[in-house]
């Protein structure tokens, strides 16, 4: 085989780093666990990347797949239909929230928060209100690489080789209550802050000229900030007053990842729009959708009506067969409710690590965690630039993978862990995850 560095262009990947090494390559997977080139297996402990809820090796999604490929492989969305697609539709329309009926196919992540944007700029314009067009995002916030979606990114370092993006995005704070900059000795004040906080930004703005917020139920960026109590359900009041869209933007957070099919259920929040991708197929094939409620939908039922946006590849026939056989697999197993069975047992376990003089905080819900690192667990004091570049990329990446742990350390904010396996995990994935990070964190700290 090939050297990868030859030919291959990896993503958000360091080409330079492996110019003197091997890259990792990864050939097979089973269950909670994938294994390299070399036959070494490793506990996959962020699903992929927060994809394979169902878990590796499943043959009926494979076999959903060649089925469907032998019967049609593939036919436009555009002006035409076919029977997986109407099927998946109605399917996830009896899953969403609310009025969310209107199922709109992409093939992945950006291309659904894409969609959501022009959806919300097309929707104001048609019903007499062309000005609003802006969108509101937080601080940190990932929604994806396109550039519109880079837009409304809240990640600096990923967006400057990039500028100018796309006008009209604007960024609030972020919901991360171990940085409170207010109320941090209340959850239930900081939320009505930070969710006034985006009130006041469409003030500033001005109310006619703001189309959307854009919110994940839990913010992955910066490592994993669930939403705090009345969050939420303030920021749908604020919304309302203003005539704005709330876009729950699920990629992460749907298809059992906080142990509900959507993370708005799990928070009991009404979202106009929710965008998803990822686990909807388990990464079995690449799929993603927009769902939108009715009243979205309206103004393009007019005789002459369209909403005037596509992609080749979105409800591909194949996609949809593995996603329906997907929520059967979901179904069948209750993975949802295996979630929220073992979702105390897995912060139980992580919260072992607090013992450490590394570890400041360990947040999140479901099977979504972050472990925040700090320098001083009195004072929270982080790294700097050059520390947290000599921790997470000079150490911590490389020996928790060759602990046999694959996860996140990210540095995007402060150094965080990141954690979200496979829905099928259990206490002994939870252990195994637990021991490999107390060996690695604890070697960490004696090398600053």
């Amino acid at each position: 085989m090939a050297d990868a560095t030859d030919h291959l262009w990896m993503h958000f990947t360091r080409m330079a780093s492996y110019s003197a090494g091997e890259v990792p390559t990864i050939v097979r997977g089973e269950g909670a666990y994938v294994w390299d080139a070399r036959g070494r297996r490793y506990l996959d402990g962020l699903a992929g990347l927060f994809v394979v809820n169902a878990g590796h090796g499943r043959a009926e999604l494979a076999e959903a797949a060649a089925k469907q490929a032998g019967e049609l492989a593939y036919f436009p969305l555009w002006s035409y239909a076919h029977p997986k697609a109407i099927e998946l539709a109605e399917r996830i329309a009896a899953l969403a929230p609310g009025d969310l009926n209107r199922v709109f196919f992409t093939t992945g992540g950006s291309e659904a928060v894409e969609a959501a944007w022009k959806l919300a700029r097309a929707y104001f314009k048609r019903t007499g209100k062309p000005n609003k067009h802006k969108v509101i995002s937080r601080f940190l916030a990932y929604h994806g690489t396109s550039m519109g979606a880079l837009s409304i990114t809240g990640l600096p370092g990923i967006k400057s080789d990039f500028e100018p993006l796309v006008p009209g995005a604007v960024k609030v704070p972020n919901t991360n209550f171990y940085r409170a900059p207010e109320h941090g000795d209340s959850p239930e004040a900081f939320g009505r802050w930070a969710a006034d906080e985006i009130g006041r930004a469409i003030e500033r703005e001005g109310p006619d000229t703001v189309a959307a917020v854009f919110l994940e139920p839990v913010q992955n960026s910066g490592g994993c900030f669930p939403p705090p109590p009345g969050y939420f359900e303030r920021v749908r009041e604020i919304c309302d007053a203003y005539d704005v869209l709330l876009v729950s933007d699920e990629v992460i957070c749907s298809w059992g990842r906080l142990g509900e099919y959507f993370g708005a259920v799990r928070y009991g929040y009404q979202p106009d729009v929710i965008t998803t991708a990822k686990g909807i197929t388990s990464g079995y094939a690449p799929l993603g959708a927009m769902i939108a409620s009715d009243r979205l939908m309206e103004p393009f039922l007019t005789e002459t009506g369209m909403f005037a946006h596509g992609v080749t590849f979105g409800g591909h026939p194949v996609s949809c067969a593995v996603a329906l056989a997907n929520l059967e697999v979901f179904a069948r197993e209750d993975l949802t409710g295996h979630v929220r069975a073992n979702e105390a047992a897995f912060r139980a376990t992580l919260e072992k690590l607090h013992d450490l003089p590394i570890v400041g905080d360990v947040r999140g819900d479901g099977y979504f965690y972050g472990i925040e690192l700090v320098k001083d667990k009195t004072t929270r004091a982080t790294f700097d630039e050059a520390e947290s570049e000599r921790l997470l990329r000079g150490f911590l990446s490389t020996a928790l993978f060759s602990a046999g742990l694959y996860c996140r350390a990210d540095d995007r904010g402060d150094p965080v862990v990141q954690l979200a396996p496979p829905l099928i995990a259990g206490q002994e994935q939870f252990d195994e995850i637990e021991q490999i990070l107390r060996g690695v964190l604890t070697e960490a700290w004696s090398r600053l």
